[in-house]
């Protein structure tokens, strides 16, 4: 009976059969191992676990490209705009109030006919040469003064300016993404505008005021010589009869 047993189990693995329980009574059995079948099976298990690795990477990935999207989409919490366009309108303000001759075209000439007339009529009196001479003085000290109090505001500005600047450096470098550090930038380049604008400003208000005074010292030589040729007369001397 056990050789009988034996010659089937050579058989059975002769043929490659995988695992084959040979009865050997009626209550035992034998199981044979088939190296080649289990190689096989780890084989497919492991290229399966690559599979759920790599699609557990791929997921990963887009997790993080959503996580970089969501940051370059993300705001920047400081805005200069307020200080930005509060010191321009500070200078603006300063800007209309111009006396005499104003940052109007259309009112700088009718403005400085008045004033300063290419010549003087006949039936002009002395009151209203001092009276027109007293205008324009008090026009270019107005200017001269309006010039300082202009380069004042802009030094505050300036002053201002620091603090400002700081903060956007260190928003710039503190950004998390390219709409914040973008954003930033455009901050930086507004500030930049601003101080530029304050520059024409205060060379439009320091070339008026030299401009008046100016045509204020010609239009009193002007008015000298008027008077002196109305004070002459004709020139021609009395003769007695």
């Amino acid at each position: 009976m056990m050789r009988k047993t034996l010659a089937a189990l050579a058989v059975a693995t002769s043929l490659g059969i995988g695992m084959a329980i040979v009865p050997a009574g009626p209550a035992a059995a034998i199981t044979v191992f088939d190296p080649s079948n289990f190689a096989q099976n780890i084989l497919q298990a492991a290229r399966a676990l690559e599979q759920i690795n790599n699609q557990i990477q791929a997921l990963q990935n887009q997790a993080t490209m959503l996580q970089n999207m969501a940051k370059n989409l993300q705001r920047l919490d400081y805005s200069s705009l307020g200080q930005i366009t509060g010191a321009l309108q500070r200078i603006d303000g300063l800007m209309i109030q111009a006396q005499g001759i104003a940052f109007e075209v259309g009112a700088t000439d009718a403005a400085f006919q008045q004033q300063f007339p290419e010549q003087y009529d006949a039936a002009v009196t002395t009151d209203q040469f001092v009276a027109d001479a007293r205008t324009r003085w008090r026009n270019s000290m107005s200017a001269y003064h309006q010039t300082m109090r202009i380069q004042a505001q802009v030094v505050e500005n300036v002053q201002a300016d620091g603090a400002t600047l700081s903060e956007l450096v260190m928003a710039s470098q503190g950004a998390v993404g390219g709409l914040q550090a973008q954003q930033a930038t455009n901050q930086l380049l507004a500030l930049s505008t601003k101080q530029q604008l304050q520059i024409q400003n205060l060379m439009a208000v320091q070339y008026r005021s030299e401009a008046l005074d100016q045509a204020r010292k010609a239009q009193a030589e002007e008015a000298a010589r008027a008077a002196t040729a109305r004070f002459l007369g004709s020139g021609q001397a009395y003769t007695p009869r």
